[in-house]
């Protein structure tokens, strides 16, 4: 009567399968999803979730992602904004701005970027202005 399969699914089960971008496929557009996504081909734009991330060891991306997790074993190249975990493999390779909460790095992998991090890390594509020194002042950021 009370049964437990009765009970709704909660909303970060989308069919229980990820969205995928297979191997030896490019696509050359913005993607938004609310479940999460994985990457084993070549993406040309930008990807934005509420879910989480996976580049695999042959995927790329070059754009701006926006999600809450990411795990990367391939090649990204761009602005990466992820409002949790992000995890590098050895085998990944990343290029441009990244902006996290916490960062896990496996040895080997390639970490070419400006990167803020913390809680309090700002989701921002907005970079500080630096204001010439005046006298003995030093540098500010505004």
């Amino acid at each position: 009567m009370f049964s437990d399969n009765k009970k709704p699914r909660p909303m970060t089960e989308f069919g229980g399968q990820p969205n995928r971008i297979e191997k030896n496929t490019k696509i050359k557009g913005d993607i938004t999803s609310e479940a999460d996504f994985r990457i084993d081909g070549k993406l040309e734009g930008n990807v934005k979730t509420s879910g989480k991330v996976v580049i695999g060891k042959d995927g790329y991306i070059n754009g701006k992602v926006e999600c809450v997790n990411a795990d990367i074993e391939g090649k990204f190249n761009g602005e990466l904004l992820v409002k949790d975990l992000l995890s590098l493999k050895s085998s990944a390779i990343i290029e441009g701005t990244v902006s996290v909460a916490k960062l896990s790095v496996e040895p080997g992998a390639t970490f070419n970027a400006s990167c803020v991090m913390g809680k309090g890390a700002p989701v921002t594509t907005a970079s500080p202005k630096l204001e010439t020194a005046k006298s003995n002042e030093p540098a500010k950021a505004s």
